[in-house]
């Protein structure tokens, strides 16, 4: 009875199959109430009869959604005009096919199987279209607007530099109803045996997307010739520093939801969206983890490569487990194994580096001095270096693998962690290096100082970086007694010689005060002309230096001259010396010490100079009558 009253509506007005069908599910309502399982056509007159209104009414909906290729008019999608006559056009083809296999299995001849694959073609292509309509506007919801800069460039400002550094939320996700209509279609298309032509078109569109958008970020197949042609022209760290950035988009980005666009889409077979994943991207993820070891095998330096290296190596490792979790299917298992080989290699050449470092700080046979014992330009790059190194923390600890020459331990590499000890390593390589340029001075006493500025550098550049996590407090206060040993060692190569000029026993006579005055003040001359262009780089240190020194030596000289000043200002030729070096300007000289320049000490040494030798022989007269009466009370 249902049938027949659906003949009856259709018959009473065929004029409405040639409008644009508004409301599907109410015309073609049959179909949620008979079910087309094969045991519904089990009975031959009564299946024929259900077989016949299928294929008529899957007719006058088909047709009328037929593609023209020849009309002007605008394409209108069914899934964008409603999800309900979209969902009767999917039961339409379901219901057809479900025909068609009844008529195969039945009538190979029947007029009605040559009329229902002609149907099933209208719907198929229709289908094609619509799900390559959904695909193309979700092209556009997985492409970021900051990959869009083009990738010709040879440089890259702060301003294109901003716009790569996204993240995953400035991409838009696709829809969620979009995908659903994908899914749908691909469902229904490969249920009807039209699976090979939604897969190809699948394909051909994202692979197009991927490849598009890499394109932008930058990313482009390069080969090892190509990559040391370009290593050395003045932008190439640009080309590195636009990798970081893509690799980021690619991975978190690109990469992610395509895997994501594919599993929800594909949901009826795992063969078939691990196919169009591996197509869509494999090509792209090959070049782009393929640029790192191009740089890891380049033939330039390794040491003067290594932060690029180390920051590629840093990249790879942060998402080695999304690139895992992505690539994790058998199909695009190269690229796993590219990513893994570059970052393999790229620890290769870092370690190379260290050991290239370390020889080229065993190498260095330059026998120049720092004239005023400063810090020598090995130092300083090799510290600077370390110092660098040293930001990439927990990288850094996974590149340099444990070394049978270092696992011995001295009292320089207390911990054991390999890092350390590599470090820990190169560093007292560079301080038995700067310990045998500092023999090549012609003073003991400047050698020190030499050795006092060069490792106070070195223990402050690892107390101020992230040194001083990496070889830790102990290695730290061993160096600071060993600075403090160099500090006591350069005082008594210059200042005890001063000193030992004072007689030990203060009851002496006057002939041999005189001749300790004239010694110390010869030997003072001598020791503070030589220091007058040697500096303590580090100001705190310079200033404990001359405190310390000044501690020493003005309170016995002090106790001297106040003794004997009446008996030395006796003898004409110490008056001139005597002005000179009072315990205040002795004092004041010391405070002049390191400057970094010796026109301050000079001028201050000859100022005293102008003074009147009378106005000395005054105080001294002053001073005699003052004693005088003091011993007569």
């Amino acid at each position: 009875m249902a049938i027949s009253k659906t003949q009856n509506t259709i018959k009473k007005s065929p004029n409405t199959l040639n409008q644009k069908p508004r409301n599907l599910m109410s015309r073609f309502s049959f179909t949620t109430t008979i079910s087309f399982t094969s045991s519904s056509f089990s009975s031959s007159s009564s299946s024929e009869y259900m077989m016949e209104e299928t294929i008529k009414h899957a007719e006058s909906i088909l047709e009328k959604w037929e593609i023209d290729d020849h009309s002007s008019t605008r394409f209108i999608s069914i899934f964008h005009e409603s999800r309900e006559e979209a969902t009767v056009f999917i039961n339409c083809i379901t219901g057809l096919h479900r025909a068609m296999r009844f008529l195969v299995s039945h009538d190979l001849r029947s007029e009605k199987l040559s009329l229902a694959q002609r149907l099933m073609q209208i719907a198929m292509k229709r289908l094609e279209r619509e799900f390559h309509l959904i695909l193309s506007d979700t092209r556009e919801d997985l492409e970021p607007g900051s990959v869009s800069s083009g990738s010709s460039r040879t440089s890259i400002d702060s301003e294109e530099e901003r716009q790569l550094q996204i993240s995953v939320s400035d991409v838009k996700q696709p829809s969620m109803i979009a995908i659903s209509n994908l899914r749908l279609i691909a469902d229904t298309m490969i249920s009807c045996g039209y699976g090979k032509e939604c897969i190809v078109l699948y394909k051909i569109i994202r692979k197009s997307t991927i490849d598009e958008a890499l394109f932008h970020l930058g990313i482009q197949p390069y080969s090892s010739s190509q990559i040391n042609k370009m290593i050395n022209a003045p932008h190439f760290d640009d080309h590195v520093k636009n990798w970081l950035n893509a690799v980021q988009i690619a991975v978190k980005t690109l990469f992610h939801r395509e895997k994501f666009l594919g599993d929800r889409i594909f949901t009826s077979s795992v063969r078939i969206r691990d196919s169009c994943f591996e197509n869509s991207t494999k090509e792209g993820a090959l070049n782009l983890f393929a640029f790192p070891e191009h740089i890891a095998r380049c033939k330039r330096p390794k040491s003067e490569t290594i932060f690029m290296m180390m920051d590629l190596y840093n990249s790879i490792s942060d998402l080695w487990q999304e690139i895992e979790s992505i690539f994790s299917n058998e199909s695009v298992s190269s690229v796993k194994i590219q990513a893994l080989t570059s970052l393999h290699k790229l620890g290769d050449s870092v370690r190379t580096a260290l050991v290239e470092l370390e020889s080229s700080i065993h190498k260095n046979s330059s026998k120049l001095t720092v004239s005023d014992g400063g810090i020598h330009p090995l130092n300083n790059s090799v510290m600077t270096y370390l110092s660098s190194l040293s930001d990439y923390g927990s990288a850094l600890s996974d590149v340099i693998v444990d070394d049978s020459q270092f696992r011995e331990q001295t009292s320089d590499e207390i911990s054991p962690h390999p890092v350390s000890v590599k470090l820990a390593w190169i560093i007292r390589v560079l301080l038995c290096k700067l310990d045998g340029k500092a023999k090549f001075h012609n003073y003991v006493a400047l050698s020190y100082l030499f050795l006092v500025n060069n490792l106070h550098y070195i223990i402050e550049k690892v107390r101020a970086t992230n040194l001083k996590f990496i070889l830790g407090e102990e290695w730290m206060t061993n160096h600071d007694k060993k600075l403090k040993q160099y500090v006591s060692s350069y005082e008594s190569m210059s200042w005890n010689k001063v000193i030992s000029c004072l007689p030990e026993n203060p009851l002496v006579s006057p002939e041999k005060v005189r001749d300790c005055f004239r010694r110390l003040y010869s030997t003072f001359e001598e020791v503070y002309g030589k220091q007058t262009s040697w500096i303590v780089v580090d100001e705190k240190m310079r200033d404990k230096m001359k405190a310390s020194i000044a501690h020493k030596l003005v309170p016995v000289y002090e106790e001297f001259y106040g003794t004997h000043l009446i008996t030395l200002g006796e003898d004409e030729r110490c008056v001139k010396m005597l002005i000179r070096l009072s315990p205040e300007n002795m004092a004041k000289y010391l405070s002049e010490l390191f400057p970094g320049t010796s026109a301050v000490v000079r001028s201050s040494w000859s100022y005293s100079l102008t003074l009147p030798v009378l106005s000395l022989l005054q105080v001294f007269r002053s001073l005699h009558i003052e004693n005088t009466k003091i011993l007569l009370l």
